[in-house]
């Protein structure tokens, strides 16, 4: 089986990811789509379905970003894809909303 590799892109937890939100600090973005967003979320994150994703969009940002998936694993590989297009500042939530989740930290539904 063939696996393509990707450039390895930063993580960060979900605690700081959370104190980095609440303080205006980061912009996240969840590469979900969009039935997955709208049944659970992170507050404050916005959508942009990793089907429709393009790091260029994420130049209407002028805060770091961190993409949020449900395990990580898409998110990372659009963490890879805006690395590859050169953008510095985006990081990836590790274990998605599952990590958020079991780092006891809130969702909204």
């Amino acid at each position: 089986m063939f696996w393509k590799r990707t450039p390895s892109v930063a993580e960060i937890d979900p605690a700081d990811t959370h104190r980095l939100l609440k303080s205006g600090e980061i912009v996240l973005i969840d590469v979900r789509e969009p039935a997955e967003f709208t049944a659970e979320r992170i507050d404050g994150a916005i959508s942009m379905p990793l089907s429709r994703f393009s790091p260029a969009a994420l130049a209407a940002y002028d805060r770091p970003v961190v993409l949020s998936c449900l395990s990580g694993a898409r998110s990372g590989r659009a963490a890879a894809m805006c690395r590859a297009a050169g953008r510095a500042d985006v990081r990836n939530l590790r274990g998605g909303l599952s990590g958020w989740k079991a780092s006891d930290l809130p969702t909204r539904r």
